[in-house]
């Protein structure tokens, strides 16, 4: 898989605003992360549901899951939110060339 089908798979799963809230929510709460009940207090979300979107993030490489004892505790994944976020931003104003022919 390339690097860009790895940060189009990302992006893909933060399409759902009930992911992106996830995620959102991930962030805000730091390196602590949070558990599965708490994300679901917070968001209101069913608890089935709720393992179907943190199940896609993880696919996606988003959000990382421990265990810790008998509970699990969900964290973004900085490095790769930071890697989409340069990926993103890398040729910003760089401007394009113009003897290009971009009808074709």
């Amino acid at each position: 898989m390339t690097q860009e089908t790895q940060y189009a798979r990302a992006l893909a799963s933060l399409g759902h605003e009930a992911r992106l809230s996830i995620f959102r929510l991930l962030v805000k709460a730091g390196d602590d992360g949070l558990r599965v009940g708490d994300i679901g207090q917070h968001l209101g979300l069913a608890p089935s549901t709720l393992a179907h979107h943190l199940s896609t993030l993880v696919d996606a490489g988003l959000v990382i899951q421990e265990k810790q004892g008998r509970e699990v505790f969900n964290k973004a994944d900085y490095p790769a939110m930071n890697r989409i976020l340069t990926f993103l931003s890398s040729e910003c104003c760089a401007g394009l060339d113009a003897s290009r022919d971009t009808a074709a």
